[in-house]
């Protein structure tokens, strides 16, 4: 932990950190994660092939075990939000072999396009950001099989994980939150 946690507070380390420290500014980011989550368009797999990604190039422990089908509409009830509107209803449940998977995507054959592309855009967002920028392959490439407002959608999406994903393991709180759920965490 890279900074003292308050005390006397209710709430999970990362909103607590948050709120106490950066009001405005936590705030906003509980409202940026929630919406990434409840407005979001894409389908569960490419949400997830992309949060997956991102949370393996983040580092974050809680990222990685997070599974949006099961996790979010607990969370979204501890949160006195309505769980009826999110992503998890967004078309089929990823299962464990997709999640193992996500590490080595590009030799993996059960994602769609659509998956790789959002996996493709996910890392590179992540590792290099001025190549995706410049690449017009990559960019012909996704407009094949996303309209521009589904990839809006995924670059929002990845930029608030890659944004709290890494200020959550960076300052060692992905170790000190826990899942909505008694599922067991699922090996890095």
């Amino acid at each position: 932990m890279r900074v003292s946690m308050p005390q006397g507070e209710e709430g999970t380390p990362i909103s607590l950190v948050g709120m106490v420290y950066a009001p405005e500014i936590g705030r906003v980011a509980n409202q940026f994660s929630s919406i990434t989550y409840t407005a979001s368009k894409l389908s569960l797999r490419e949400f997830e092939a992309a949060r997956m990604i991102t949370a393996h190039i983040n580092g974050c422990q809680l990222c990685q075990n997070w599974r949006s089908a099961t996790d979010l509409p607990l969370y979204l009830k501890g949160l006195g939000h309505d769980a009826s509107h999110s992503v998890a209803d967004h078309g089929a449940v990823p299962d464990d072999a997709f999640y193992a998977a996500v590490a080595d995507w590009r030799v993996a054959d059960i994602f769609s396009p659509r998956e790789r592309i959002a996996l493709e855009m996910a890392e590179r967002m992540g590792t290099e950001p001025k190549a995706i920028a410049g690449d017009e392959d990559f960019w012909v490439r996704a407009h094949a099989v996303f309209t521009d407002a589904e990839i809006v959608d995924l670059a929002y999406c990845i930029a608030c994980w890659m944004g709290l994903g890494r200020m959550t393991h960076v300052l060692g709180l992905d170790g000190l939150c826990s899942l909505p759920t008694a599922r067991a965490p699922v090996a890095a």
